[in-house]
C-alpha cells in the first residue's frame, strides 16, 4: 500500500503542520542552499565553536556513551519544552520510494519544491553530510477545544492561530543541540522546523514518537496536535525502536475529509486538500472544490477534530495561544482587513506568507458559502472593485451564491 509521503503538514499542511508544504516557509537564502547542498556547511544563521545552526565534526574516536548521552537528551528536550524526543537512523528505507510514486501520480499538484528536492529528502546526508542519527522532537501545540462551527465564523487552522511554530521549534531545537555542544563538544549537526526538505513524520515514526495514521499525519496515544522539528547530526547514537501503528479499522479521517482528498487509507491527494487549496495553490480555487471548502480559510482540521486518540491529547505550549481573534473572527471583519493591517497583524504567524490577495480569495469564498445576510453583501461588495482579478474573480462567484440563497 502506497503512503503518502510527509510534505505541512504543516506540518505540515494536510490538515496541519506535520504535513506542511516545507519550501515555502523557508527563506530565499535556505532555499538557496537547499537547492546547493555543497555549500551547506557555511553560513546559516551562525557557525559557532560549540554549536549554531551547523556545529564541526564530532570526533568519533572519543569515548562517549551514546546510549547515556541520548537519554541525556531526552530529558534536556523534556526540561527544554519538548513533549516527545526520539532518536532514528538517517535512512528513510522504503518511504522514498513511496515518495516517488506520490509524485510520479502528480498529486503533489503545483508543489514543484516536491518534486525538485526529492533527492535531498530521500537521502539526508546530502542536505547535511556526515549525518548518522535524527534526533526527532515534538511540541504539543493544541491552543483550545473550540471549533468554528458557526457559518460565519472564520475557520482557521490551529496550528496557525497563534505564534509562526517555525521560530519557537528551531530555536528550542538551537537550545538543544548547543546543551549537547556543552556535554561532549563540537559535532556536526542542522536543525530543522519545517524549513527543508525532510521527511519529518518518517523519522518521527522511527523514533518511536508515533506511527503514521491514516490521514498521513503522525499520530499517538497522545494524539496528533503536535509540530515536529529535527536535528541531522552525525552522533552515532542508539536508535529508538518505532511504534505500531494503533488505527485499526478506523476510518474516520476519510469519511471526515470534506473534499475527498484522503483517496484511501495512507494516501493523500494534495490536490484536492483544503489545506492546499487555501495555502499552497497560487491562482483560482477551482470551482468544484469553493462549496466543499465552507467557511475554512486557511487549512483543515477536520481529518484531527473527529481521530478519536485526539480525545487524549492536552492544551499544547503558551506560545501557540490565538493572537488578534483568529479563533473567535468572523468572516466580515477579516475581509476588512487591509494589506497594511494584514501584514502588521500577521506578523510573526504563518499565515502572512500567503499573502493578503489570497487571504481576501479564501474569505470571499467562505462568505459565498454563508447564510445569506445584508452584512455578507456588504462585505462582499466592498471587495468588487479590488485591484486584483484574483479576488474579484472569488468575490463575484461569491456574490452569484449569495443571489441564489
Amino acid at each position: 500500500m502506497t503512503k503518502c509521503p510527509n510534505q505541512r503538514s504543516r506540518q505540515r499542511c494536510f490538515a496541519g503542520p506535520e504535513v506542511a508544504f516545507q519550501e515555502n516557509d523557508a527563506t530565499a537564502a535556505e532555499q538557496r542552499r537547499q537547492a546547493h547542498p555543497q555549500t551547506l556547511r557555511g553560513g546559516l544563521v551562525r557557525q559557532v565553536e560549540n554549536g549554531g545552526n551547523i556545529g564541526g565534526m564530532h570526533d568519533r574516536d572519543s569515548t562517549v556513551d551514546y546510549a547515556a548521552l541520548k537519554e541525556n537528551i531526552r530529558q534536556t528536550g523534556q526540561e527544554l519544552g519538548f513533549a516527545a524526543i526520539g532518536v532514528a537512523r538517517a535512512e528513510i528505507g522504503q518511504a522514498g520510494r513511496h515518495l516517488r510514486d506520490w509524485l510520479s501520480a502528480g498529486r503533489h499538484g503545483e508543489m514543484d519544491y516536491m518534486a525538485r528536492h526529492a533527492e535531498l529528502r530521500a537521502h539526508p546526508a546530502l542536505l547535511q553530510p556526515g549525518t548518522l542519527s535524527v534526533i526527532s522532537a515534538a511540541i504539543d501545540y493544541l491552543p483550545h477545544l473550540k471549533t468554528a462551527d458557526q457559518p460565519g465564523q472564520a475557520a482557521i487552522s490551529r496550528y496557525a492561530q497563534g505564534r509562526d511554530y517555525h521560530k519557537v521549534v528551531r530555536h528550542r531545537l538551537q537550545k538543544l543541540a548547543d546543551a549537547i555542544s556543552t556535554l561532549i563538544g563540537p559535532f556536526g549537526y542542522r536543525a530543522f522546523a519545517d524549513s527543508a526538505p525532510v521527511m519529518e513524520v518518517e523519522f518521527a515514526h522511527q523514533a518511536g514518537l508515533g506511527w503514521r495514521g491514516k490521514h498521513t499525519l503522525l499520530l499517538s496515544k497522545k494524539g496528533s496536535w503536535r509540530f515536529l522539528g529535527e536535528i541531522y547530526c552525525d552522533l552515532p547514537l542508539p536508535p529508538d525502536a518505532p511504534l505500531t501503528d494503533h488505527c485499526g479499522s478506523c476510518t474516520a479521517c476519510l469519511a471526515a475529509c470534506p473534499t475527498g482528498a484522503i483517496t484511501a487509507p495512507y494516501q493523500v491527494d494534495a490536490r484536492r486538500c483544503i489545506s492546499y487549496l487555501t495555502i499552497e495553490l497560487a491562482g483560482s480555487i477551482p470551482e468544484p472544490f469553493r462549496e466543499l471548502i465552507g467557511n475554512r480559510i486557511y487549512g483543515c482540521d477536520d481529518c484531527q477534530l473527529c481521530c478519536p486518540w485526539n480525545r487524549f491529547a492536552r492544551l499544547g505550549d503558551a506560545e501557540f495561544s490565538p493572537r488578534h481573534g483568529l479563533d473567535t473572527a468572523t468572516l466580515s471583519e477579516l475581509l476588512a482587513w487591509t494589506e497594511s493591517e494584514f501584514n502588521d497583524r500577521l506578523a510573526g504567524n504563518p499565515i502572512r506568507r500567503i499573502g493578503h490577495q489570497r487571504w481576501l480569495r479564501n474569505i470571499a469564498v467562505a462568505l459565498g458559502n454563508a447564510p445569506a445576510a445584508a452584512e455578507v453583501l456588504a462585505a462582499l461588495r466592498s471587495r468588487l472593485d479590488h485591484p486584483a482579478a484574483l479576488v474579484r474573480e472569488h468575490v463575484a462567484w461569491a456574490l452569484a451564491q449569495q443571489t441564489m440563497k
